[in-house]
């Protein structure tokens, strides 16, 4: 142990226990010292070489960072050619202050890993000891830690400079930090670096931010006009509705005190329309015309950023002329004002970015997948995929590979490059599970272990994938009933219904004119139709009692739309089924097939009788697909007469 190294433990042990006066200036390092010896238990006198973790743990940090590193990374090469040449090399480490991520000169391996800047090194300050990484871990704050800073006399020929990384909900997420091996004794020597880090931090969280909403508007408001396009100081995300999704640090800062959620129009005090109008023609086409006042007196200049990923249902921005609905949220665009439909969606409300996952119960046609869209839509997710996976559908042959993928040449006949299966297409998304009482019980403890182990293992690979999913399932079925009778795990269902939404059917709403009416609106756009609903065809649509709910009502006006010749959709022209009674009786959600007794059995014989053993008319009848049908006549053994003869 060198003399240096021995008046700097005798300095720390002194300053820790409080037997020295500790110097303001350098506060947050005396308070970790402090925090060391009495927290952690570490002893100055004892230094201990850098802690590598294995490679194995190494990857299972970097997984959980996975999609932040994207952005990361692109920052750190950019700040490390801007300082490669002065000796420091760059690290990011994890919200545990495990090095996730290092760029230095390859001909310093062996000194970079021996000091701990290197990939694996843990720099937690409970194992660390004082240190750019664990300190600003805690002080969450840029800081420097220089030298004899450091707790541990290993790492006294250090100089750390280092910046938290928040993600755009404002959680601790990773700490970027720029190292030397050496450098002037003087700290004063490292301010142009901490002014470096500080701001390819806020680079960095910003590339992040603006990644994760690139579905979404996002207001920029800087306070140099000309910078204002490239960078915003201040960033709001907010969907087509003018809610606000998200808001980058900046934001949080200049509203700090204040909930950045609602409308966008209300925590700037200016109308929506304003909003709308600074991306007519952008602040460069206009100049100092786009200006916002904050609420705490700062002014900043505006600028619009569109989305740069569009949803298939977002409405364009802005227009003066649009419908208002068209600027409704996700969750308010689906219902008007029916009763138990405004209990529903303040319950889903409170869903959304909860981490729980949703069961939608509701009959078949009623609306399931229009209202886990809307739940994703008002997520964070929004910008990222929904993947649709109808269970009864897939044929049984193909529903895993379809649903888990498979690497080349897992199986004859399938692609030489391996097929991404559903659920890893909708990482960082939703994934919506229709019908997922038919899915068979093979398949079932499959999907447990997606949403228990958060990891999805492809058919002939040898190691699961991470996934990050948000799971909303559907069923027009009694799912205790199939766990009850053995064709449904108890544990995945209780892994579903984490909540349960139930969507009455179409006949039990009162906002029935509300529904028909956004809903001709929607197809006669689509059709480039200008037909109006006459009263008389409005009062028809509102008597019929819609066994097939939202689904006919769609079919029926779609036809209605093509039929009409006088620019006006009459009674004439509403193609409505007469059901008979006993119809209603045999639909899949009244009669139990997947009981396996004989009365299902006979039941679904004298439905496939009734349509001379014409599977897709059954299917129809029963609105679900020619795949579960089938799948019923699998499990009871029912086949068509000329097969039955054979």
């Amino acid at each position: 142990m060198t003399s240096l190294q021995s008046r700097h433990i005798d300095n720390v042990y002194s300053i820790a226990t409080g037997a020295a006066l500790a110097d303001p200036a350098q506060s947050l390092v005396h308070k970790s010292w402090a925090r060391c010896v009495r927290d952690h238990g570490l002893d100055p006198s004892k230094p201990s070489p850098a802690r590598i973790l294995p490679a194995q743990e190494v990857r299972a940090h970097q997984q959980q960072l996975e999609h932040f590193l994207l952005a990361a990374r692109a920052g750190m090469e950019d700040i490390y050619r801007r300082v490669a040449d002065l000796g420091y090399m760059v690290l990011l480490t994890d919200a545990e202050g495990i090095t996730v991520d290092y760029i230095g000169n390859p001909a310093w391996d062996d000194q970079l890993r021996k000091a701990g800047l290197y990939l694996g090194a843990d720099w937690n300050e409970a194992h660390a000891g004082t240190c750019g990484v664990g300190t600003c871990l805690v002080e969450r704050q840029p800081m420097t830690c220089h030298q004899t800073e450091h707790f541990d006399a290993t790492h006294i020929a250090l100089t750390c400079t280092t910046a938290p990384l928040f993600d755009h909900s404002g959680r601790l997420t990773a700490i970027l930090d720029v190292s030397a091996l050496r450098s002037p004794e003087a700290k004063e020597s490292q301010h142009l670096v901490r002014h470096l880090v500080s701001m390819y931090a806020r680079m960095i969280e910003d590339a992040d931010f603006l990644r994760n909403f690139r579905g979404h508007w996002i207001l920029r408001l800087g306070s140099a006009y000309g910078l204002v396009d490239v960078a915003g100081e201040v960033m709001l995300a907010f969907d087509d509705g003018g809610t606000l999704v998200g808001s980058n640090g900046g934001a949080r800062l200049a509203f700090a005190g204040r909930a950045l959620s609602g409308a966008v129009s209300e925590l700037l005090h200016m109308p929506m329309d304003a909003v709308w109008r600074i991306g007519s023609g952008g602040a460069a086409a206009m100049p100092f015309a786009h200006t916002v006042l904050l609420p705490g007196g700062g002014e900043y200049h505006a600028s619009l950023l569109a989305p740069r990923v569009r949803r298939a249902s977002a409405p364009s921005p802005a227009p003066a002329s649009a419908r208002p609905s068209d600027r409704l949220p996700p969750l308010e665009r689906i219902a008007g004002d029916d009763p138990a439909m405004q209990k529903l969606l303040a319950q889903a409300r409170r869903l959304v970015d909860r981490g729980i996952h949703v069961l939608v119960e509701g009959e078949t046609g009623s609306g399931k997948e229009v209202l886990a869209r809307a739940l994703h839509g008002a997520s964070s997710r929004a910008a990222m995929p929904f993947v649709a996976v109808n269970c009864a559908a897939i044929p049984d042959s193909l529903i895993e590979s379809e649903l888990f993928g498979y690497t080349p040449g897992s199986f004859t006949g399938g692609r030489a490059k391996g097929m991404k299966g559903l659920i890893a297409q909708a990482d960082r998304g939703t994934l919506f599970l229709d019908e997922i009482g038919d899915m068979p019980m093979a398949l079932q403890t499959r999907l447990l272990r997606v949403l228990s182990e958060g990891e999805v293992l492809p058919l002939g690979a040898e190691s699961p994938q991470r996934v990050d999913i948000a799971v909303v399932a559907a069923t027009h079925r009694h799912l205790p009933e199939l766990v009850a009778a053995g064709h449904f795990r108890e544990d995945l269902y209780y892994r579903l219904c984490g909540a349960v939404l139930k969507l009455p059917p179409l006949r039990a709403r009162s906002d029935r004119r509300y529904l028909i009416e956004g809903m001709f609106n929607e197809e006669a756009a689509a059709m480039g139709s200008a037909a109006r609903l006459s009263a008389e065809a409005m009062q028809q649509l509102l008597a019929h009692d819609w066994p097939g709910n939202l689904r006919e009502l769609r079919n029926v006006l779609r036809l209605a739309l093509a039929l009409c010749t006088d620019g006006a959709v009459g009674a004439e022209d509403l193609q409505l089924p007469v059901r008979a009674s006993h119809i209603a009786s045999t639909r899949v959600s009244d009669v139990p097939f997947d009981v396996g007794d004989d009365t299902s059995a006979a039941g679904l014989i004298d439905l496939l009788k009734r349509h001379r053993w014409h599977v897709a008319r059954a299917a129809d009848e029963l609105g679900v697909s020619r795949a579960t049908v089938y799948r019923h006549m699998k499990r009871h053994g029912i086949a068509p007469p000329r097969r039955m003869s054979s």
